[in-house]
């Protein structure tokens, strides 16, 4: 199988200094935010530069630095999936920065899981391709080592709602079947998104640091999808309280 083909040689054909150069004054600490309303509403919140791009043959995404107080961090709306996710991260550490913050959406696999609820992956099913080109192969990846207490303890300063578990990361969410769902739930993963795996195998890779969280979404925990997204869903955080939660984290670590 190709994804047993594990190669540890650190250099490659392509490399990200070749393709990224050091950014001046780039912020240790970057916030990478999979949601263009998020990324809005911090910017909103404070005066910015924008101090690169992070350009594909498709788009080009801006890479901000804002100032907050004595301290600044870099901010970028993330690339979805996998592969542009890996890539994202590849190419953030290759600018500069030392630890990303990243934070998305997910879907929940416990319809118990009111929506916005944070979730603070411990561990992730590795459901993509592209975490095994970076790290052996195996089932899961750990996630979020030596920063579970950090969160946990931001988490309840604020009040708000989370849970620590297990997600499922895949790259097909059109092939998210019944099958699938149950038996990633027997597994114990109470979440599913698309890039948490990959991200956790990059920054292991490269020996950079990484604090994925995720907050509550759409409901896989049912016989058909339901989006939750009716005034009825009951939400346990504000998006406020989310982008809040970041900040913090992102200024605790910098």
């Amino acid at each position: 199988m190709i994804l047993r083909e594990f190669d540890p040689t650190e250099t490659a054909i392509i490399n990200p200094s070749e393709v990224r150069n050091p950014v001046k004054n780039m912020p240790k600490v970057a916030i990478a935010c999979y949601a263009y309303k998020i990324i809005d509403a911090i910017l909103d919140m404070f005066e910015y530069d924008i101090i690169s791009f992070m350009t594909t043959s498709s788009e080009s995404r801006p890479v901000y630095k804002i100032e907050c107080g004595d301290k600044s961090f870099a901010l970028i709306l993330a690339f979805i999936g996998a592969p542009a996710s890996a890539a994202m991260l590849e190419e953030l550490y290759a600018m500069g920065a030392e630890t990303v913050v990243a934070f998305g959406s997910c879907g929940v696999l416990d319809k118990a899981l009111n929506k916005n609820t944070i979730v603070i992956p411990t561990s992730a099913v590795r459901g993509e391709g592209t975490s095994y080109h970076y790290i052996e192969p195996s089932d899961e990846v750990e996630v979020n080592s030596g920063y579970i207490d950090l969160m946990g303890n931001l988490l309840n300063k604020f009040n708000l709602e989370y849970v620590r578990g297990k997600t499922w990361t895949t790259d097909a969410f059109y092939r998210e079947t019944e099958k699938k769902v149950n038996e990633h739930k027997e597994q114990g993963c109470i979440c599913v998104d698309m890039e948490c795996s990959a991200n956790a195998a990059v920054s292991k890779f490269r020996n950079k640091k990484l604090v994925q969280f995720l907050y509550a979404s759409d409901n896989m925990d049912s016989e058909k999808w339901d989006r939750r997204d009716n005034e009825e869903c009951r939400l346990v955080n504000s998006v406020d309280d989310i982008i809040k939660f970041a900040l913090e984290l992102a200024l605790e670590l910098s």
